[in-house]
């Protein structure tokens, strides 16, 4: 019988057990044709008769009750398991040409640990018109206080 060395063994037994954590991908990573600015998507909003995209926070639950983007749903935190989940539940019986903006702002761009694993989910399971709203800094700087529209309160 082979003896698997210690260490070896103990890093199996965390890859079984779902206790490993790999490092959040970046915001980077998405490209720039996949980014929309805070002011094309308010433009959008203000256009009444143009078809409305389906507008998902990918980020944390306080963020989204202090203040959203109007119609737009709240899924859950998409660095956690339990948000990917609603994501998929939520996108579940769209058609794959469905135009998808997704946006988080809970910091800024570069740290978000949300907005590129919600992204790489959508186009996983084949989505086409994923955009993710670009915030610089945070949902708060970059559209509440240019005063593009907002709600408040719960979904």
């Amino acid at each position: 019988m082979k003896v698997v060395p210690a260490l070896v063994f103990a890093s199996f037994l965390l890859s079984q057990m779902g206790t490993a954590t790999a490092e959040p991908k970046p915001a980077t990573s998405i490209p720039a044709g996949d980014q929309m600015q805070p002011a094309d998507l308010a433009a959008i909003l203000a256009n009444k008769i143009a078809p409305k995209p389906l507008i998902l926070q990918v980020g944390f639950q306080t963020l989204y009750a202090q203040a959203h983007i109007p119609d737009s749903e709240y899924v859950g935190a998409a660095s956690e398991d339990a948000g990917l989940k609603r994501l998929h539940i939520r996108v579940a019986k769209l058609s794959k040409d469905t135009l998808i903006i997704i946006y988080c702002g809970c910091c800024p761009w570069s740290h978000c640990p949300n907005i590129a694993a919600a992204y790489d989910a959508l186009q996983g399971l084949g989505f086409s018109q994923v955009k993710a709203l670009y915030i610089a800094d945070n949902f708060g700087d970059d559209w509440v206080h240019r005063g593009f529209p907002v709600t408040k309160g719960h979904q």
